[in-house]
């Protein structure tokens, strides 16, 4: 009797053993599609690693409500597809929350708030007025709330310049640095980011409604949807958020 319930045992230990390697392995690890170059919010830095507000925000957040998450760099203007395609599980990587975007996914709650400007060299003395009626190039990064704005502002009766599409703003920046393009325009807060380099400024501030950062997720995703929200949440409240605004310059 003993030896049978000894090998009971062992054989319930081995089924254990085996069913929780199973359960390990298959552990959910969701996904962060970010931007390659979207400083402060989320970028690839010199040793090609993933890095910027959104992704430490997002660490933080993944190891306070018992998730596991890794950070994806990909080009912007397929983003959303990803997501939606399931390459991606979320989108943490400074972008507005548009209504259009909207019906799409659905957005966390709000965390920043930007405007769209105009940065060109600090040598250029005319107005973004100006700028915007004067037949020149302007640069901007594909699938950005900017990119949309100017799209539809060249086709407008008493505006004359040509929108030049980029795979990010860094590369929009190279071109305006050497003259191939008149500026570019962006988000204020990578424009902020931008400026630190000298030669560089702000013509001016598009005349539209400020946008909110969110992170995007699959509409059918509820139960993640709201773990990331409470822990948006508690980070917002807690004072490591105040730490990493400072430490990224927001």
């Amino acid at each position: 009797m003993r030896k049978r319930f000894g090998l009971l045992l062992a054989a319930l230990a081995v089924f254990v053993l085996a069913f929780g390697g199973l359960a390990a392995a298959e552990e959910k690890v969701y996904v962060n599609g970010i931007d390659f170059g979207f400083p402060p919010f989320g970028f690839v830095d010199k040793d090609g690693k993933p890095t910027g507000f959104d992704v430490e925000s997002l660490d933080w957040i993944a190891n306070k409500m018992g998730f596991k998450v890794k950070h994806q760099p990909m080009d912007w203007d397929g983003i959303i597809p990803a997501l939606l395609a399931k390459k991606i599980d979320i989108i943490a990587s400074g972008m507005s929350a548009t209504a259009e975007r909207a019906q799409k996914v659905d957005f966390s709650i709000p965390y920043y708030e930007v405007t769209q400007v105009l940065v060109v060299p600090d040598k250029e003395t005319a107005s973004l007025d100006a700028l915007l009626k004067s037949g020149k190039k302007l640069g901007i990064q594909r699938g950005t709330v900017t990119a949309k704005l100017l799209e539809e502002l060249a086709t407008k009766p008493g505006y004359k310049f040509e929108v030049v599409p980029y795979d990010s703003t860094d590369l929009s920046m190279e071109d305006v640095k050497i003259g191939r393009i008149a500026g570019s325009g962006m988000d204020s807060t990578i424009a902020q980011e931008v400026l630190k380099a000298p030669g560089m400024k702000v013509a001016g501030t598009f005349d539209a409604a400020p946008e909110k950062y969110g992170y995007a997720m699959r509409k059918e995703d509820k139960d993640f949807q709201d773990k990331v929200n409470k822990g948006l949440k508690l980070l917002m409240a807690a004072p490591y958020w105040k730490e990493l605004k400072a430490k990224y310059g927001l």
